[in-house]
Formats: C-alpha cells, sequence, structure tokens
C-alpha cells in the first residue's frame, strides 16, 4: 500500500484529489491539508510515501516547502500554472499535473510515482556495502560495521574496527549513498547507523560509547528515532 497525502488551499482541488485515490486500491490517502505547518508536524511522525502538493499557496511556494522538509517522501506537483514545471522537476518530482487534470491523467502519474518506489525499495533491499576512495583505491565498506561518520573539513571519517578510514568527499555526498532507513544525519558533522544507537534524548545520541549532539537543524531526526524505536 502506498501512503499518501495531499497539500492544497483549495478545498475543492483536495476534494478531486480524494476522489481519485479512491478508485485506486493501492493508493492510501491518509490526510489532507490546506495548512503546511499541519502537514510538516504528520510528516516528521509518520510514514509518508507520496506528496501530493500545490505551488502556488498563499503562505508558501510549494516547491520550496518540499525543500525544507527534512524527510523528502516522493512528491506529485499540482498547479494551475505551467509555468513551473521544470522548476518542479528540478527538485526530483515524479510528476507535474496542470489543473484541472483528468482521472486518467492522475493514474498515469500514480503508477510512475509506484514504479518508483518499487525500484527505491528494492536497491535498499540490495545495498548491504558501498565503496569509497582510499589512497587512490575503491575500497569496500559493509554497512553493518560503520559505528560512525564524522565530517572532517573536507574529509569524512568511517570509523570501522580494527580503524577508521578517511576519504575525501562530503558528508552529504555520503549522506546520499546511504540507505535513509538504516542512518541519519543528526548534526551537520555526523551521520550515524540507527540500529547501533545506545540511548537517545531530543538533544543528543550514543553511538558505539560516542556521545553526539543532535544540531539545531536536524531536530526532526529525534522523531524519526522516536518513530523507529516504536515510541
Amino acid at each position: 500500500m502506498m501512503k499518501c497525502i495531499a497539500i492544497d488551499d483549495e478545498p475543492l482541488a483536495l476534494q478531486l484529489i480524494s476522489q481519485y485515490c479512491l478508485k485506486i486500491p493501492f493508493l492510501q490517502l491518509d490526510r489532507v491539508f490546506t495548512n503546511p505547518d499541519e502537514a510538516v508536524q504528520f510528516i516528521a511522525q509518520n510514514k509518508v510515501d507520496l506528496i501530493f502538493l500545490d505551488i502556488q499557496m498563499p503562505d508558501i511556494n510549494g516547491i520550496q516547502f518540499y525543500k525544507n522538509l527534512t524527510e523528502k517522501p516522493l512528491v506529485i506537483f499540482t498547479t494551475a500554472f505551467k509555468d513551473f514545471a521544470v522548476e518542479g522537476f528540478n527538485v526530483d518530482a515524479v510528476d507535474y499535473l496542470l489543473k484541472p487534470f483528468e482521472y486518467n491523467r492522475f493514474l498515469k502519474a500514480i503508477y510512475k510515482a509506484k514504479e518508483y518506489l518499487e525500484f527505491l525499495s528494492s536497491q535498499e533491499l540490495q545495498l548491504s556495502s558501498i565503496y569509497v576512495k582510499v589512497n587512490y583505491e575503491m575500497m569496500k565498506i559493509n554497512l553493518k560495521d560503520i559505528d560512525l561518520i564524522e565530517a572532517l573539513d573536507d574529509y569524512i571519517k568511517i570509523h570501522i574496527k580494527p580503524m577508521p578510514v578517511l576519504t575525501l568527499m562530503t558528508l552529504k555526498s555520503m549522506q546520499e549513498k546511504l540507505p535513509e532507513k538504516e542512518f541519519a544525519r543528526v548534526h551537520r558533522s555526523y551521520i550515524i547507523p540507527i540500529q547501533k544507537i545506545e540511548k537517545f534524548s531530543k538533544n543528543k545520541v550514543t553511538v558505539a560509547g560516542k556521545e553526539i549532539p543532535i544540531g539545531s537543524s536536524y531536530s526532526d531526526t529525534y522523531e524519526k528515532l522516536l518513530q523507529h524505536s516504536g515510541q
């Protein structure tokens, strides 16, 4: 089942999306929102696979709203203005629906999202290791061996036993290599393996005996950890 939400300042637009979703057996519309701030809280606390997101809203542009999300589900933009299409695809939108859209066009977008979600799931299942460049060679790192990943200027330090390794890359690039469900960025300088967390609070987390602060820009991480722990 693909779980989704819809965000639009127009109730009639939300009503149409709701009606279309009811026709698709594998699609579950959990909530609709006219207030984007309420949607942010819901996304932080619940599993969301897909967002139907209006671009032109009174308080915020939908594209900017999506860029600001810490957790980024797949997104299908909906708008009455075709000029936004290129910008929408620049943030990796699955599709772009120009209002008013018919059911067949909506269904086509849903199948694109379904196929992409299945592809991402298969990639995560297969990923058990990554390769990083160390001393001009590509070194294989098993994900289960990683205790901590730390940024050091232009390098990152991957804490594995018997000794850590250094590689020239950014923490952001490393984060993109890792399965999102298994690793979390908790600070501008740290990525942690979720399964190796020993304890955590809103402000800090302990991994492999090391206490790591949760940065103010990563406050949503606490909600993610709570969700993972079943709380």
